[in-house]
């Protein structure tokens, strides 16, 4: 993939009660925000599940992240809609691999802004077919 700054991905989710407790029995987070109802009868999710969103964009660019940064602006709900826009910022080829730095904004289905963060890895260069 020929990447460079300025290309821009998305993904989106919109977030359940029972992916909410499966991340909460995977990843040990059951906090009582995530596991009691507010007084609207939502579940917070978890900030990582939140921010795993990203991670499917890094997949499909088979990135390895080697430093993430995220600032968790506001909450997000059982029931919100999160869309996940990435920024290519940076790339720097090498030997065998490209340096890669990027940013991400999440929002909500209102565009708010719920997470914000910076990441940097490497995207190892495709092996030629044989």
């Amino acid at each position: 993939m020929n990447l460079k700054p300025g290309d821009v991905f998305t993904w989106q989710r919109t977030f359940t009660e029972e992916e909410i407790r499966q991340f909460a029995e995977l990843s040990g987070d059951k906090g009582r925000h995530h596991m009691e109802r507010d007084e609207k009868g939502r579940l917070m999710v978890q900030g990582l599940f939140t921010a795993s969103i990203g991670t499917k964009i890094g997949g499909d660019l088979n990135y390895i992240a080697r430093e993430m940064h995220s600032e968790f602006i506001r909450p997000v709900f059982s029931g919100d809609t999160i869309t996940c826009e990435l920024t290519i910022t940076d790339v720097v080829p090498m030997d065998g691999y490209k340096k890669v730095a990027m940013k991400t904004v999440y929002r909500n289905q209102h565009g708010k802004e719920v997470l914000i963060g910076t990441s940097t890895g490497i995207i190892r260069d495709e092996e030629p077919s044989l």
